[in-house]
């Protein structure tokens, strides 16, 4: 199992028409074949000067890998992350299953 994720701080005002826009672009990715368990969180530490977090779950390397890939996500990149997006961070995580507890 693989765990996409993304923190992120959009250029828009909080509560904006692009805010809206961005975040419901985003929540279309949801129906790419092979996603799992996606959400959109707002971010509310003050540690961290992100604003929103998306996840996602993929069962294989090889679904995340058709995500990535997909015209829709390539889209979404293309339309709306390159212009709205002002500071992301992304990591992508495995399980630690063999780990002895």
């Amino acid at each position: 199992m693989i765990e996409h994720t993304v923190t992120f701080r959009l250029k828009s005002a909080p509560g904006s028409e692009a805010e809206q826009t961005f975040l419901a672009a985003a929540a279309d990715l949801a129906a790419i074949p092979g996603v799992k368990d996606f959400t959109i969180r707002r971010q509310t530490s003050p540690k961290n000067d992100h604003t929103f977090g998306i996840s996602m779950k993929f069962a294989t390397q090889e679904e995340f890998d058709f995500y990535s890939n997909h015209q829709a996500h390539q889209d979404f990149i293309q339309e709306h992350w390159l212009t709205t997006v002002e500071d992301f961070q992304e990591a992508d995580f495995e399980s630690l299953d063999t780990v002895a507890h």
